[in-house]
């Protein structure tokens, strides 16, 4: 009873594999069919998790393959795409059957279809998913979207290899349509979302637009079935007006071409469920309103009669300014082109026309996958040197480095595809978290760098890790798809900050553990800020001594570290602990500011009777040596020019008597000197720059703020100024936020006025908004 059942089955699956090799080449239909019957026998009974037998799902992605008029290989690929798991050595063996080209794409079509079981919990907290419809953090998941749709595509060395891929993932959705079953008693529910959220966008950056809109129809479908029904109910009940229009319309065009001599095929354009309900609830149209389900496409011979054709059809019918898109002039970055307007009939109903070339119309059909199918002069895909190039330049437009037609053309030095040059290699990795999120990472890019990408803290803790389950060493390099996992060091009481912290061996470039500039910048920032807290405490045991030194001696309490900086000139405690680390500020100095002994006081009153006496003399003029200040009425007494507000000659001047450290130097406009002469005015004394013999060789310290637009090169061209100006900087700090540029810059100068001369040039410079001094 069997024997007959068998024999029909094994009749209907030859005739399947009869028409989908009739119109290729004897050898190509050779490859398929060799395919066929592998595939067939490795296959047996057996069934995909969805339910699907195999071998139905193989056909399935075959025919799907033929309809958009892929190679031979890509056919074979498809129906081999089980075959992977199935072989003891799955590349030796599909090589050796097979060859290089094929064996390669369909054990590429496996690694992808693993990498979608690692990633689909991203998908599987689906709900209703209409165009206009988002689920919490949208941005966020969009974003992980289309770096998951990068990673495909940097996984895939053939993008035959993705082609495939989304024809297996069309033929799930095909399978469960046709078996009606619940979205809730699908085997994995995320397969809907990440239908259209992943694959039907990959599948139109392919340009594959029969795929994409039968993707999206049925994701749609299982997503939110009740819009779904309404959408086709609405259709079906405007199916006899629509076809009656579309016929009348179809015979009108024609004629009206025809008569304008140009040759062409007008035909209605099938409609895209998802793509009507989405402009519905875009543009706030009612179904009676929509263009877009009265369509027409027109095809003709080349440019110049599209552009004929269209202004033919803009004279007959009126048409709609905003609804009017030359994708011939501008593809899209798919590289889609095509005239689209909107004209309203005699009665006033909006209706589409398209209007493109014989090859435009393939190309928008088909996608990437008309490239293999009309390759220039039948060549070989390795040997066809025209068109290596136009796939190289494929793959650089697929893989989303940029959405501006205008960075792809930079970058292929601004040729058409085909027309010489090579594609930059792909410099990007992408990995997944135990979670399935997807992390973009530089090629080279070791466990080490993916923690810093993750989280500094995981970087700073990191001590192992497993990819793909299995420990690796931290300076492995990973690749594209695989899984990481960190091993972090645990805290405990006991344990120090130092080993819960990076390895200074991470940042020997020898050793391979950092890639990235982001991590190696993370590991220096932990290391500045322990060196900084070691500073601060050697810094303070050294204050802290002196003091209580001092104390001791002068038998009265110990002041506080804040009253003792102030009184040395800093703003706060840690700024003289990190100076006394770094011996700018010896005990002496700490022990004469606080003046605790009586004798250190009797000597500091003494000094200010000597000063008072001697200003009032006014009969003393003397040039100090080390700083070039001219003190009027004081002889020989120490002086030192103020780090708040630096001075440099001709700047106006003035002084303020500290106790213990001479008369420190402030510019007059300094808010610092303001708030002295407010609290001590007797302390003020005049000063003047003295005529030094050594005044050439003199150099002043000064503080420069820059702010600029950021870009390239900016600080580069500043520093050109002050080296042509011959000012040498000292110290540099820049910090750039928003795209706008801070730069702070200490330098030294022999006056004032070389300064403002430096300034006047870097005002000039391109991008600066200001340059002036602190």
């Amino acid at each position: 009873m069997n024997a007959p059942d068998d024999g029909a089955a094994d009749q209907h699956k030859a005739s399947v594999i009869d028409a989908l090799v009739d119109h290729l080449d004897p050898p190509d239909a050779q490859v398929v069919r060799k395919a066929w019957d592998f595939a067939e026998a490795l296959y047996g009974a057996g069934t995909l998790a969805s339910g699907e037998a195999i071998v139905a799902h193989a056909l399935g992605i075959a025919r799907i393959l033929d309809a958009v008029r892929a190679d031979a290989a890509a056919r074979a690929a498809g129906l081999l795409f089980a075959a992977a798991e199935r072989l003891a050595k799955p590349e030796e063996q599909l090589k050796e059957n097979f060859g290089e080209e094929i064996a390669t794409i369909a054990i590429g079509v496996r690694q992808l279809a693993k990498l979608g079981s690692a990633t689909r919990p991203v998908y599987r907290d689906a709900t209703s998913l209409l165009p206009t419809v988002k689920h919490n953090d949208a941005k966020a998941g969009e974003r992980q979207a289309e770096t998951l749709r990068k990673m495909l595509l940097a996984f895939s060395t053939d993008i035959r290899v993705v082609l495939v891929r989304l024809a297996s993932r069309l033929q799930t959705l095909r399978w469960y349509a046709e078996v009606k079953k619940p979205l809730a008693q699908w085997v994995d529910p995320g397969i809907a979302r990440e239908s259209l959220e992943l694959y039907a966008p990959l599948a139109n950056r392919l340009g594959v637009w029969q795929i994409k809109w039968e993707i999206e129809d049925l994701a749609f479908r299982f997503l939110d079935p009740d819009a779904y029904r309404r959408a086709a109910r609405m259709l079906d009940e405007k199916r006899i007006e629509r076809e009656s229009f579309i016929l009348r319309k179809t015979r009108e065009l024609h004629a009206y071409l025809l008569a304008a001599g140009i040759e062409s095929v007008v035909t209605g354009r099938p409609k895209h469920l998802y793509s009507i309900v989405g402009k519905m609830q875009a543009k706030k149209l009612s179904f009676a309103n929509l263009y877009d389900v009265r369509a027409l496409r027109v095809i003709v011979a080349d440019e110049a009669a599209c552009y004929t054709a269209l202004g033919v059809v803009h004279g007959r019918w009126q048409p709609l300014p905003s609804e009017f898109d030359d994708y011939i002039a501008k593809p899209k970055s798919n590289g889609y082109r095509s005239i689209h307007t909107v004209l309203n009939d005699e009665e006033g109903r909006p209706f589409e026309v398209q209007i493109r070339t014989r090859e435009m119309h393939r190309f928008a059909e088909y996608g990437v996958a008309a490239h293999w199918r009309y390759k220039e002069g039948g060549a070989s895909l390795k040997t066809a040197e025209k068109f290596d190039q136009r796939i190289a330049w494929l793959r650089q437009l697929f893989a989303w480095r940029s959405e501006i037609v205008g960075d792809i053309q930079r970058d292929a030095g601004s040729r058409e595809p085909g027309e010489g040059g090579e594609a930059p290699p792909d410099d990007r990795i992408y990995v997944l978290t135990p979670e399935a999120r997807v992390i973009e990472l530089p090629v080279g890019s070791t466990p080490i760098d993916f923690a810093y990408h993750v989280h500094s803290e995981l970087g700073h803790r990191c001590r192992g890790a497993r990819v793909d389950g299995a420990l690796v060493g931290l300076n492995t390099a990973l690749q594209t798809g695989q899984t990481i996992e960190i091993i972090t060091a645990k805290p405990s009481p006991t344990t120090s900050l130092e080993a819960l912290g990076p390895s200074r061996d991470w940042l020997n470039p020898h050793l391979g553990f950092l890639q990235s500039q982001r991590a190696r910048a993370k590991v220096r920032q932990w290391f500045n800020a322990r060196e900084l807290e070691a500073n601060l405490a050697a810094g303070r045991a050294l204050i802290e001594k002196a003091l209580q030194q001092t104390a001791r001696a002068s038998g009265k309490a110990m002041p506080g570290f804040d009253t003792v900086a102030a009184k040395l000139g800093f703003s706060r405690a840690d700024e003289l602990f990190a100076a006394a680390a770094k011996d700018e500020i010896s005990m002496r100095q700490v022990a004469e500011a606080i003046a605790f002994d009586a004798d250190a006081i009797v000597v500091e009153r003494h000094a200010d009777d000597v000063l008072r006496a001697r200003l009032a003399s006014g009969t003393t003029i003397t040039d100090d040596q080390r700083s070039g200040v001219l003190v009027v009425g004081v002889d020989a007494l120490m002086t030192q020019l103020a780090k708040c507000c630096k001075p440099a000659p001709p700047d106006p001047i003035a002084g303020f008597v500290t106790r213990g450290r001479g008369v420190s130097i402030h510019r007059s406009d300094c808010s610092n000197l303001a708030a002295m002469r407010a609290r001590e005015p007797e302390r003020m004394i005049d000063v003047d720059w003295g005529a030094r013999v050594d005044r050439e060789e003199a150099v002043y310290l000064v503080d420069v703020q820059v702010v600029a637009q950021d870009r390239q090169g900016l600080l580069r061209d500043i520093s050109e100024v002050f080296s042509r100006e011959k000012i040498n900087v000292v110290g540099v700090q820049t910090e750039s936020r928003k795209g706008m540029a801070r730069m702070g810059f200490t330098a030294e100068v022999g006056d004032a006025r070389q300064l403002a001369k430096a300034l006047t040039v870097i005002g000039d410079v391109e991008g600066v908004i200001e340059a002036r001094r602190r």
